[in-house]
């Protein structure tokens, strides 16, 4: 295993910029912790508006020539982008695991996923495709292309600090845009760590930034303000997205946004409940429940509601809480105290309204930001842990009895990210999936991620898909030249 502390001394925590690693303007610095701990990791150079312009000079500097750069140079280099964050795997895991607090296992499963992106627009860079047709009235020619957005302000989330940048940045490079990414300020390390990858797999200076700040806005308003940006892309809170689209509307930016979500898992009389068991321990526990597809609700038909939330609460009362880095931790800290917090104050909300508490309920003392492996059930429509994205290790079980009650309750939210249906009967899950409304639906599979597919939500859940064929079309605008 790699050593943690020969590790952290070997990451950058200067800004990367035009290709080197940077202080910030003005010096400053913050520091990154340990959840498992609430040690001080590393601190990380602050950028600010100096910083992000000088940015945004240096990628608009290599823009055309990058948008010139042959699609099978792209291709390539992202190719050995991905070859080599494959190799630094268990640097990367360990990495995410320190910063964040995952457990190692879904680091490593992270570092798998994340890279995946990079393989895949390769692939992708070398299949942009356009159209030259007849006009139907014979009077002309119409010659259809695409051509790249320009540079590409991406935000990234805390949750999956790895997987987050590489499904922005793989299409946006792939595509012919230079990117410059504000990571989360609770895990810079990693990005900063991929930068220097893929430095080293070939791409040139200027065409990725990587901007840590304590202060977002100090970096993402002066970029958001200037015409010579085109495009911003943003994974997080619906409450930031709806700002960030606010001050992209100024200047009429290209927008993709991944935002909140509360998927309902529900499941159907006629399903199989330890497949349904099985797929609720993925869709909810996954990243310790810390995942904008992590299953909110679970919806059960009242007929199999204690079978399925005794084996549930069996099963998820067995889990191992521990730092992400001990051997056999299965749920690690919460990313940090204010997180630990917020789940606290919705499961004492809903037990408070009346939910009963299976297994759980309790944050456990520190050090670190840990909170008991949860579940409710009987939790009630009026309590706030319905309504709003636990992002936890807290299952919240509710019941229905006919099919469409099912169908409303799903629906009951102003998101639509993910949703998981567990039934036998192919008829229902059709006729059921049509009817919720949703981005993403799981159809006896409690994880829907996949780099080939489209990733994307309805409603308050964001615009756009990133992965897929669909997600390199994100990063390119149409042009039609019309011939005589």
């Amino acid at each position: 295993m790699t050593d943690s502390a020969a590790l952290l001394a070997s990451i950058p925590t200067g800004l990367w910029i035009d290709g080197a690693f940077v202080d910030a303007a003005d010096g400053g610095t913050f520091a990154v912790h340990d959840p498992a701990t609430g040690d001080v990791l590393a601190r990380v150079a602050d950028a600010g508006e100096k910083d992000a312009l000088r940015a945004l000079d240096s990628a608009v500097a290599v823009q055309d020539e990058w948008a010139t750069t042959a699609p099978r140079t792209r291709s390539m280099i992202l190719r050995a982008a991905w070859e080599a964050v494959i190799e630094r795997t268990e640097d990367l895991a360990l990495l995410m695991t320190l910063e964040m607090g995952k457990a190692l296992p879904e680091s490593r499963g992270e570092v798998t996923y994340g890279a995946e992106f990079l393989r895949w627009f390769s692939e992708e860079a070398v299949r942009i495709q356009g159209r030259y047709t007849q006009s139907p009235s014979g009077a002309g020619r119409i010659l259809v292309t695409k051509v790249p957005v320009g540079p590409v302000l991406a935000v990234t989330p805390w949750n999956f600090p790895l997987a987050m940048g590489t499904r922005k940045i793989g299409p946006a490079l792939a595509a012919g845009c230079t990117v410059l990414v504000k990571p989360a300020e609770d895990t810079p390390l990693t990005m900063l760590l991929l930068a220097e990858i893929m430095a080293g797999a070939g791409l040139p200076a200027g065409v990725l930034s990587v901007l840590p700040a304590s202060n977002a806005p100090a970096v993402t308003e002066p970029l958001l303000a200037d015409e010579r940006l085109r495009k911003v892309t943003f994974t997080g809170s619906t409450r930031v997205g709806k700002i960030l689209i606010e001050q992209s509307a100024r200047n009429v930016l290209r927008t993709s946004m991944e935002l909140g979500g509360n998927a309902p898992f529900v499941v159907f009389d006629d399903a199989d409940i330890d497949a349904a068991v099985d797929g609720a321990m993925a869709a909810k526990m996954r990243n310790g429940g810390e995942a904008c597809t992590a299953a909110n609700r679970l919806i059960v038909a009242e007929s199999v509601r204690e079978e399925f939330t005794e084996k549930l609460t069996a099963r998820i009362a067995a889990l191992t809480v521990g730092p992400g880095s001990s051997d056999g931790t299965n749920v690690g800290p919460l990313v940090n105290e204010k997180q630990r917090n917020n789940v606290r104050s919705l499961v004492d909300d809903a037990v408070a309204a009346g939910a009963r508490v299976r297994t759980g309920g309790h944050v456990i003392d520190g050090p670190g930001w840990f909170f008991e492996p949860t579940v409710l059930d009987e939790v009630p429509a009026s309590a706030r842990i319905v309504r709003e994205e636990i992002f936890g290790p807290v299952a919240a079980i509710t019941s229905f009895v006919a099919e469409q009650d099912a169908v409303d309750a799903a629906n009951d939210t102003e998101y639509g990210l993910a949703a998981y249906i567990y039934t036998r009967d192919l008829d229902r899950a059709l006729r059921v999936s049509d009817k919720i409304a949703s981005g993403m639906v799981g159809v006896n599979r409690g994880v829907v991620s996949d780099v080939a597919a489209p990733f994307g939500g309805v409603k308050q859940s964001g615009l756009g898909s990133e992965g897929g064929t669909e997600g390199i079309d994100e990063y390119l605008d149409t042009k039609y030249v019309a011939f005589q």
